[in-house]
């Protein structure tokens, strides 16, 4: 799972409980003298060791169902960051409160843990095999949707250590352990034909002993009924330490000869029958190796982004790259008299659009009969700007197709804006899933920022999902390209400009960045997470200045995590200098989406997908 701790001083990684209480010592054993720790038991979970009148005391930290963290019967934090600061300010159950870290010295960093050595990887391997995934759609797939395989990923990966056999004989095993040297504490784990089951086999004194490995209803392994563990990998840790029932503890393990000598990923399990040939996510593992189980309430799978067919560019393929332009052949394009939407423009129809070698459905921006020549040319600005870009959370621009009216040909993405979204279904929507769409749009910004393209009207309005966790930034009517050595635009007059989301360099002197951006991302965060309300209430655009300009802010939505308010308010810092860029606003929302994407399966069953109209 994602390390919520990794960054804190007093933080030790995977280390023992001899080794902590080593590092107590040494820093002078003073009552409230602290440290944190992996837990070997649970995923995600940690440990807190401190000292308390010259003794030694361990509190596991377990992470829960819905991400929050708990030292058990007490009260739940969003990271073990916050859980330490309120143990400083009240012992509420620990033999003292927490009065000094007890930091690691400069040269030591955390020590990582056995799947921390093979997480990265793995999760690679996984996504690109089930989603055929490589370059940058595969990086950002890997930063948006490593939390949701994490888990799977975590609970299978002791079938890449070299420790675990698989489903061999108990003669075999024995036959292996036997081989060679036949050192005390010598062990493997093999699976046994009884579901959910293990065995580990181990010698002492040239005799193997082998201990049936059980899982719970609640999916826990342990040996007979000793302590119980998210994982296969965490027991055995923790059994090289203490042998717990067992004859002596795990020491040396026997390789398993048939395992490949480069750890990979595990290679995506085949689709069942009925679900279709695309990929989707899978959920478990059985005795039999993997079963697919699509996540949802009966036929309501997830579809994730990467399973639908605008999460890749149209133009992914070269022969359909050779023939991009901008303008567009009439004869390819079929519209329905359906309305998706109406403006001052015209309208928006859907539609398909005939390629090469395939054929893929396009929202239709029409321009009205008699419009004037100015909104013509902004409309062609808007489709020359936008038909540069390609990033799977930004509304890709087919073409242009003159014929009937001028046509902005755009990929479909039918669940419609944020706001009427998030409005129309705020009982819901769990405020997890608008941290996950949160964070889709800061990665289509960042790309932006990364392209030297501002946006200028970023807002919820603007923000359009393809399904429930899939969303696209749209509309760059307002959008400028900036030079290769301009830091911002300088707008030379006003005009219908949406003041309640521009930043007040942008009211006060027309200058326009990807600073200005960050702002415009902090009301549209604000919009997100109250459901679809409209910013600063009934105030009229010269209220807001000076509403702004007197260090006012916008409150906290009701249901708003703390964190997210603070990165709003971070993003509303007044001058643009001074203000955090799209990098680090990506980073700090991914952080805190890791922090809570991993959930149960429960959990996630209980999420509704869209249903478009």
């Amino acid at each position: 799972m994602p390390n919520a701790a990794a960054h804190l001083p007093f933080y030790y990684g995977s280390i023992s409980r001899v080794d902590a209480e080593e590092h107590l010592k040494l820093a002078g054993m003073a009552d409230g003298l602290f440290l944190l720790r992996q837990c070997f038991r649970n995923l995600g979970g940690y440990v807190l060791s401190m000292v308390h009148k010259l003794q030694f005391y361990h509190y596991p930290i377990e992470r829960q169902m819905n991400g929050t963290y708990a030292i058990a019967g007490g009260k739940a934090h969003c990271g073990p960051e916050e859980l330490c600061e309120f143990y400083s300010k009240d012992a509420d159950g620990l033999c003292c409160t927490l009065r000094k870290p007890c930091n690691r010295p400069s040269s030591l960093e955390p020590q990582p843990g056995i799947f921390d050595n093979i997480r990265e990887n793995m999760v690679r391997e996984y996504i690109r095999q089930t989603w055929n995934l490589e370059g940058e759609t595969l990086e950002l797939a890997i930063i948006s949707q490593a939390p949701q395989v994490e888990k799977l990923l975590a609970t299978t990966a002791h079938e890449k250590l070299p420790w675990y056999h698989g489903a061999i004989t108990r003669e075999l095993a024995e036959s292996r352990l036997y081989s060679g040297a036949q050192p005390d504490g010598k062990f493997l784990m093999r699976q046994k034909t009884e579901k959910g089951a293990y065995a580990l086999s181990l010698i002492y004194g040239k005799t193997v002993y082998h201990y049936l490995i059980k899982q719970d209803k609640a999916g826990k392994y342990s040996v007979e009924e000793g302590t119980k563990f998210d994982t296969l990998w965490q027991l055995v840790e923790y059994l090289k330490l203490k042998p717990d029932g067992l004859i002596y503890y795990l020491k040396e393990s026997t390789p398993n000869p048939e395992m490949p000598t480069a750890a990979v990923a595990p290679a995506p399990p085949a689709h069942p029958s009925g679900f279709g040939q695309g990929p989707r996510r899978f959920a478990s593992q059985n005795s039999d190796g993997y079963t697919p189980e699509p996540i949802g309430l009966g036929n309501k799978t997830r579809i994730l982004p990467m399973d639908t067919l605008c999460y890749e560019s149209p133009y992914s393929d070269p022969e359909e790259l050779k023939n991009r332009k901008l303008f567009l052949k009439r004869s390819n394009l079929i519209v329905d008299e359906v309305e998706l939407g109406s403006g001052n423009f015209g309208c928006v129809k859907r539609g398909v659009y005939r390629m090469k070698k395939k054929q893929i459905d396009v929202a239709i921006k029409m321009l009205k009969s008699g419009n004037e020549r100015a909104e013509r040319d902004d409309m062609m600005k808007e489709a020359q700007i936008m038909h540069q870009l390609d990033n799977p959370h930004i509304v890709r621009v087919i073409g242009v197709c003159e014929a009937e009216a001028l046509m902005l040909v755009m990929e479909m993405a039918s669940g419609g804006p944020l706001n009427k979204f998030l409005n129309a279904k705020k009982d819901e929507i769990p405020v997890s899933n608008v941290v996950e769409l949160m964070h889709q749009v800061a990665i289509g910004m960042k790309y932006l920022e990364e392209k030297n393209f501002v946006h200028r009207d970023l807002a919820a309005r603007n923000v359009l999902l393809v399904n429930q966790h899939y969303a696209k930034i749209s509309d760059f009517g307002l959008s400028k390209a900036l030079a290769a050595d301009d830091s911002y635009y300088m707008a030379k007059t006003t005009g219908k400009w949406p003041l309640k989301w521009y930043a007040p360099e942008c009211i006060l002197f027309r200058k326009f960045s990807s600073k200005s951006d960050v702002w415009s991302y902090g009301i549209t965060m604000w919009e997100a997470f109250s459901y679809g309300q409209k910013p600063y209430k009934k105030m009229k655009g010269p209220e807001v200045m000076t509403f702004i300009e007197e260090g006012k802010r916008m409150e906290i939505p009701p249901r708003c995590p703390p964190e997210m308010y603070k990165l709003m308010q971070t993003c509303w810092t007044f001058k643009w200098e001074d203000r955090p860029d799209f990098v680090t606003v990506e980073t700090l929302i991914r952080t805190y989406y890791y922090s809570i994407a991993a959930r149960t399966e429960e959990t996630l069953e209980e999420r509704v997908q869209i249903t478009p109209a």
